[in-house]
Formats: structure tokens, C-alpha cells, sequence
């Protein structure tokens, strides 16, 4: 088992019985988000910090990047290093056909590849643990590469969350 799936489950396993308390989630409850294009590393993570996150989830389906720092390892040590956690959730990513959707600009593409996506189980089960780690692990930022919100696919999963009773903040880092 890998650190990161063993810090999942261990986070997942603890917070259950405090979740099952709770009746509904606290209004003053925040997921922020942000993109990383136009930016470097450093201010994405002075940005985070600075808004107080905890834990960032990468929502990219695929954590990688060419953009030095932004790759999986290197954005985790980065945090590392500042006291915020990494996961990442591939399930909330954007399938292949939509990312290209989103590179041509279709949004109505996207919206409609994005919603078949949001429908599995797999990403029906993060976006449960996601509602559950905003509640018990801190302030929790979702990340992806888009810099602004309303272009990427982040906007459907805050929206969800948002319809449980948590207040969203879109976070933008200084551009280079």
C-alpha cells in the first residue's frame, strides 16, 4: 500500500465517526480552488498558505505536468514542506475527450463529457470523501490547471459541494 492510499484510508477511517455526529455542514465551512496556469510554483504555494489550506486535492486526472513544479512529486514536497497535505483524486479528473473539449474552448462539450464523468462510482465515492475531508481535515483547496474557475472543470465539483452547505472561494495566485 502506498503512503498516500494509506494516509487516505487513515483519514478516511477516523472521520467517519465524527461525520456520522454531524447532521449537516457548517456554512462557514470552505473548499477554495485554483489554477496553476500563468503562475509559478512558488506563488501557487504562497497562495494556499497564505488562505490557510491544509490539504490540497489534485482533481487533474492525470498529475503531471510540463510546467516545472506542478508534477505530482514536485508539487507534493512543495507542500510538503509548507505543513499542507497532497492527495490525489484521478476520478474527479477530466477524461481525455473532455480536456481537449476544454483545450479547443467547447465548454458545452466539456460540461456534457464532465457530467457522464461525475456519474461513475468512483468519482460519486470522491466527491463523498471530499465533502467528508472538508468537514474533519482543515480548509481543503482542489487543484487543477486552469486559472480561471468558470473554464475548468473544478466549477461542477464546487458546485456540488457548494449544494451541501459549504462556501466556496476561488483563490488566484499572482501571474507570472
Amino acid at each position: 500500500m502506498t503512503k498516500a492510499l494509506a494516509k487516505r484510508k487513515a483519514t478516511k477511517q477516523a472521520p467517519a465517526k465524527k461525520a456520522a455526529r454531524k447532521t449537516s455542514v457548517s456554512k462557514t465551512t470552505r473548499l477554495f480552488t485554483i489554477g496553476y496556469q500563468q503562475t509559478t510554483p512558488k506563488a501557487v504555494l504562497d497562495e494556499l498558505e497564505n488562505a490557510g489550506v491544509k490539504l490540497l486535492i489534485d482533481v487533474r486526472a492525470v498529475a503531471a505536468s510540463r510546467r516545472p513544479g506542478f508534477s505530482k512529486r514536485q508539487l507534493s514536497a512543495g507542500l510538503n514542506e509548507r505543513g499542507i497535505g497532497y492527495l490525489h483524486f484521478q476520478a474527479l479528473g477530466t477524461p481525455t475527450e473532455g480536456r481537449l473539449a476544454a483545450r479547443s474552448g467547447d465548454q458545452k462539450a466539456l460540461t456534457s463529457i464532465y457530467a457522464k464523468q461525475l456519474k461513475t462510482q468512483h468519482a460519486k465515492h470522491e466527491i463523498a470523501e471530499l465533502n467528508s475531508l472538508i468537514e474533519t481535515a482543515g480548509p481543503v483547496c482542489i487543484l487543477c490547471y486552469e486559472r480561471d474557475h468558470r473554464e475548468c472543470h473544478r466549477r461542477f465539483i464546487a458546485e456540488i459541494i457548494e449544494e451541501r452547505g459549504v462556501t466556496i472561494e476561488n483563490l488566484l495566485a499572482p501571474q507570472l
